[in-house]
C-alpha cells in the first residue's frame, strides 16, 4: 500500500468481504486492492459446472461482479451496479484458477465505469466484463 487512499481502499474491501457470504462461498481471494482497482483470484470447483460439463457462466460473471464491487466501492462511497455486461471468450473448466483484474475507466461524482478482465491459470482471457456503477452519498465504514 503506497498511501492513505490505498489503506482506506483495503479497509473498505476487508469490511465488504467480511459481510459478502457469496464471495466467500465462491472462494474468492483478494490479491491486490488500490483506490479504484481490485485483483481477485478463485479456483473453480465441481459444483460450479453446468449441464454441458463446463463451468456455468454465472461463476465468471459473479467473480467479475465482485471485482467490480470492490473497485467501485473502495473509496468508501456506497456504489451499486447500474449496468453490467459480460462477454465469454473461452470455456472455463473445473480446477481452473481464475483471476479478475479491474481497471477504472471513469470515476465521476455520481457514476463510475470499470473494465474487468478474467484470465485463467494459462493467462488466457476467458471473459471480459464492463460495469457502470451509481454512487450514493452513504459510507461503507466510519
Amino acid at each position: 500500500m503506497n498511501n492513505d487512499k490505498d489503506k482506506l481502499a483495503n479497509a473498505v474491501v476487508i469490511h465488504m468481504m467480511e459481510h459478502d457470504l457469496f464471495s466467500q462461498w465462491l472462494g474468492i481471494e483478494v490479491m491486490e486492492i488500490k483506490e479504484g482497482y481490485s485483483k481477485l483470484k478463485m479456483t473453480v470447483r465441481k459444483e460450479m459446472i453446468n449441464g454441458f460439463g463446463i463451468v456455468h457462466g454465472g461463476i465468471a460473471f459473479a467473480l467479475a461482479d465482485s471485482a467490480f464491487a470492490f473497485a467501485c466501492n473502495n473509496r468508501n462511497n456506497l456504489s451499486v451496479a447500474l449496468d453490467t455486461a459480460i462477454n465469454f471468450t473461452r470455456p472455463v473448466h473445473v480446477g481452473d484458477e481464475l483471476t479478475a483484474e479491474t481497471k477504472e475507466l471513469h470515476n465521476g461524482k455520481s457514476t463510475g465505469l470499470y473494465h474487468i478482465t478474467i484470465t485463467n491459470q494459462k493467462d488466457h482471457v476467458v471473459a471480459v466484463f464492463k460495469g457502470t456503477c451509481f454512487r450514493t452519498s452513504k459510507k461503507l465504514i466510519s
